[in-house]
C-alpha cells in the first residue's frame, strides 16, 4: 500500500463517522460536567430533568424509553434527584409494578436556573443555535437509520 493508497483508506481513524461521534460525546460531557456543576446535576441527570421538565410525571418505563436507558441504570440516577430533592417517585395506583417519577417545587424551579444551558453549550461549540438544530436533526435521522439498519 502506497502512502497516497492510505490517504484513501477508508478504515483510518480520521475517517471514521463513529469515532467523531465518539470524540464529540466526549468534547460534549466535559463541557456539560463545567455548566451543570452549580446545578449539582450529572449530565445523566439533566437529561432526566428535561424529560420531567417537558412532560411532566412520568413512569420509570417512558423515562427510560425516551432517554434510551434502562432501568438498571436510570434507578440510580431517580435515587440521587429524590435524593437531591429535585423529584419524588411513588407506585402508580392502577399500576403497581409501574413507578411514577414527579418533579418537586425545586425541581421545578431548577429549570429556571437550567435556561441558559442551551446557549452556553452552543457558545462553547462555536455553533449559532440554527446549527445545533440542524446537527441534531443530522443525528436524529443517523440514530433512526441505524436503529432500523440493526433490526
Amino acid at each position: 500500500m502506497t502512502p497516497d493508497d492510505r490517504a484513501d483508506d477508508l478504515l483510518r481513524l480520521d475517517r471514521q463517522i463513529c469515532f467523531s461521534l465518539h470524540a464529540a460525546t466526549r468534547a460534549f460531557n466535559g463541557v456539560y460536567r463545567t455548566v451543570l456543576k452549580d446545578l449539582g446535576l450529572t449530565y445523566p441527570q439533566y437529561l432526566v430533568m428535561l424529560t420531567l421538565w417537558e412532560h411532566g410525571e412520568l413512569p420509570v418505563k417512558d423515562i427510560g424509553d425516551r432517554l434510551r436507558l434502562d432501568s438498571g441504570t436510570l434507578s440510580p440516577l431517580l435515587k440521587r434527584l429524590e435524593t437531591a430533592g429535585y423529584a419524588t417517585r411513588r407506585r402508580s395506583e392502577q399500576d403497581e409494578r409501574s413507578v411514577i417519577v414527579s418533579l418537586t417545587p425545586d425541581g421545578c424551579s431548577l429549570r429556571d436556573r437550567a435556561a441558559d444551558i442551551p446557549l452556553r453549550i452552543a457558545h462553547a461549540a462555536g455553533l449559532t443555535l440554527d446549527q445545533l438544530q440542524t446537527l441534531r436533526s443530522l443525528l436524529t435521522t443517523v440514530t433512526e437509520n441505524l436503529d432500523e439498519a440493526a433490526l
